[in-house]
């Protein structure tokens, strides 16, 4: 029950984004679909691997997502990548950092702010892994056999 409530509130605040950002219109449905994809990805494998890799991991997934929609239809890829990514962003953690600051609990907000810190960048990470592998395999020569060619 637990992972179907983080799958609903996913997609909405992703979706929500979009409404909020004026996204276009058509393109809600897919952009609360990548967000929930890329959070599912995430809450699946935090309790396996650590939630760095695991924030690597689940955007490797929205920006090959993305991807995919945006050549399906023919919209930036940075409007899917953007609302894919709403749910993994670390804000309540730096939220709490900044909270520790203000009430002179330098450690642990030292802690909290390295943590955002690690997790925003890991998000940076993994959607560049996911555009350099796209743009490696678009570079891929396809070779039609002689055959198929037409005359």
């Amino acid at each position: 029950m637990t992972l179907i409530l983080q799958l609903i509130t996913s997609f909405f605040a992703s979706a929500a984004f979009v409404v909020i950002f004026n996204a276009p219109r058509r393109t809600l449905l897919q952009c609360g679909l990548s967000g929930m994809l890329g959070w599912a990805a995430y809450y699946l494998l935090t309790p396996r691997i650590d939630t760095i890799f695991a924030t690597v991991t689940a955007t490797f997934i929205v920006g090959v997502i993305s991807q995919f929609f945006a050549r399906i239809y023919k919209k930036p890829v940075i409007i899917f990548s953007v609302a894919g990514i709403i749910p993994l962003v670390p804000g309540g953690l730096a939220y709490d950092a900044m909270r520790r600051f203000v009430e002179n609990n330098y450690y642990a907000a030292i802690q909290l702010a390295t943590q955002a810190f690690l997790i925003s960048g890991s998000i940076a990470i993994g959607l560049v892994i996911s555009e350099v592998l796209n743009q490696l395999i678009r570079k891929i020569p396809v070779r039609v056999p002689n055959k198929l060619r037409s005359k």
